[in-house]
């Protein structure tokens, strides 16, 4: 959550870990050999029955201590969930559970677990081993509840059987239990619609409880802030761990031969952190078969050089804010219309954004449940914006000012300054003049946007951390703040409603109310949704891009 404000819990993406985790100069390859250094990549170790994924550096292989993607890239392949998303989605799908169920409350989630499936270390998977982990997270001491550790529990589920803070409240989670060895049962506090998509969060995957036992899972080590199974995680994936060299920042898994899906095509699996701007030459050079985070400028040449550039769905929107608190003339639904209309977003997409990016017409992206296709859709329109202008009184023009950063990138915001650019050019050709405030983006212009106090305009987006439309729409407008300045108890209301439903069929109806809603009050202006991408290798296929990072790498190929 690099740079991002604690009410917008996210896993760190993979952007903010390869930008600011870098590979320390004098990390060795895999076999030994000269240190790795600003001009020197690794030494080659790719066969065919080897995968090497370049990555930023990886902090901890517990997932439930975890908040960084790349360690969790790691743990992925060896542990897994009881849901999972869709491939290529983020939709919740049957992981470990075969079927999943809420009941009529809303408050109790019955998982039928699949059968004959096994840990890493031979102990069976059962309706036991699931209640444990859940018990463990519940009650993880006091030592591991800082907000960097145990991020995701608390960001979901809240608080512990014993808070160690005050800042921690009531916990969402009230029981597991083991109905039989085939079928657990998760008892909640109130219903939420956190669920069931919150289960496929990779901080939420299963642990052989011998391994937790065996490596004290909940004591940290010596003077580490983590448990020694952060170390040497046990899961059922398609993976086991093998070892993780600190020194030359590598981690090695192999093919599990008693897989219960379906069996691994590569042997080995090696992800190595390798510096950002070391990667694509280390591509070039075939000392590597991939790596995440490739940079727009490359993404055409590497794909016309025959190398498989996966862009990935965007799970993301930028925005544009208005803020209704600081200007009188924001406030009038008119003038935030003629900001909608005056705005060219389908040029934006084709000017500021890689291939994959897609025009917002709504807060999330279409790919989940609840995106309404019949919202008001504001073409790019000068002349409406100045006929909504002259009917709120601003006939003769209006001054705002536009707040937007400098030194970050994200997918959803690529190019800030160019983005701004484009942006002021259409407002000023409907009447409306731009005063543009560049800032440094941490602390800044975080702290700017958050106060509220002195921005009209301002440019910012919103990650989802797993499939769901609340996700979304509540991490930016379940209550009023001064990023916005909206203060429309409705609207609030019916995000308190919808969040309060178990039931994912009984919510979707009400997320495409809401969304028609959104687009009514305008609080911002949904611009674009932004894609990252990873590469592979020329001869390497069968990854399917996810939009939450969930590539699969048991299906990837050399041929």
């Amino acid at each position: 959550m690099a740079a991002m404000r604690t009410r917008r819990w996210r896993i760190w993406s993979a952007a903010v870990s390869a930008a600011a985790l870098l590979l320390a100069a004098g990390c060795t390859g895999d076999k030994g050999g000269p240190p790795v250094t600003a001009s020197s990549p690794p030494p080659a170790v790719s066969t065919e029955d080897t995968l090497v994924f370049a990555m930023g550096q990886i902090r901890i292989l517990d997932p439930a201590l975890s908040p960084d993607a790349e360690s969790l890239r790691v743990t992925r392949q060896v542990l897994e969930t009881l849901v999972q998303a869709e491939p290529g989605g983020a939709v919740a799908a049957p992981g470990l559970a075969e079927t999943f169920s809420v009941d009529g409350t809303g408050t109790v989630w019955t998982f039928r677990l699949k059968r004959g499936v096994t840990f890493h270390d031979g102990t069976a998977l059962d309706a036991a081993a699931v209640c444990a982990n859940f018990d463990r997270w519940y009650r993880l001491p006091a030592a591991l509840q800082a907000g960097d550790i145990s991020a995701a529990w608390q960001a979901v589920f809240g608080g512990f059987a014993k808070n160690a803070s005050s800042r921690l409240g009531a916990s969402l989670f009230k029981s597991c239990t083991a109905r039989d060895p085939a079928t657990a049962e998760i008892a909640l506090t109130r219903a939420s619609s956190r669920f069931p998509a919150a289960f496929t969060l990779p901080s939420f995957a299963i642990s052989s409880p011998q391994a937790l036992r065996e490596q004290a899972a909940d004591k940290p080590a010596g003077g580490s802030r983590y448990p020694a199974y952060g170390n040497k995680p046990v899961g059922t994936g398609p993976y086991r761990f093998v070892s993780w060299d600190k020194a030359a920042r590598k981690v090695e898994l192999e093919a599990f031969d008693g897989y219960h899906g379906t069996a691994a095509k590569v042997q080995h699996l090696i992800f190595q952190t390798v510096e950002a701007g070391l990667r694509k030459q280390a591509l070039l050079d075939g000392k590597i078969d991939g790596y995440d985070l490739v940079a727009v400028e490359d993404r055409k040449p590497l794909a016309e050089q025959g190398f498989h550039v996966l862009t990935r769905p965007a799970f993301n929107t930028l925005y544009l804010g208005i803020n209704q608190r600081g200007n009188p003339a924001l406030a009038k639904p008119e003038v935030r219309q003629a900001i909608a209309y005056a705005v060219d977003r389908q040029r934006l997409v084709a000017e500021a954004f890689p291939d994959g990016a897609k025009l917002a017409l709504n807060f999330h992206p279409e790919l989940l449940p609840g995106w309404n296709p019949d919202v008001a859709a504001y073409p790019h329109d000068p002349a409406k914006a100045k006929e909504l202008l002259a009917a709120a009184g601003y006939g003769s023009g209006l001054k705002l000012r536009f707040h937007y950063p400098r030194n970050v990138t994200r997918p959803y915001l690529p190019d800030p300054k160019k983005i701004f650019e484009l942006l002021a050019a259409d407002l000023r050709a409907a009447g409306i003049e731009v005063e543009g405030v560049e800032l440094r983006w941490t602390p800044d212009y975080l702290n700017a946007v958050a106060k509220g106090t002195a921005h009209d305009l301002h440019l910012y987006g919103v990650t989802g951390n797993y499939g769901e439309a609340y996700d979304f729409m509540g991490q930016l407008f379940a209550a009023p703040n001064a990023e916005f300045g909206v203060t429309d108890a409705d609207l609030f209301a019916r995000l308190k409603t919808v969040d309060g439903i178990g039931d994912p069929v009984q919510r979707r109806p009400l997320y495409e109310q809401l969304n028609a809603r959104l687009l009514e009050l305008l609080p911002a202006v949904p611009l674009v949704h932004g894609p990252d991408a990873l590469v592979l290798d020329k001869n390497l296929t069968g990854i399917t891009p996810s939009p939450l990072t969930d590539e699969d790498f048991a299906a990837a190929l050399f041929t």
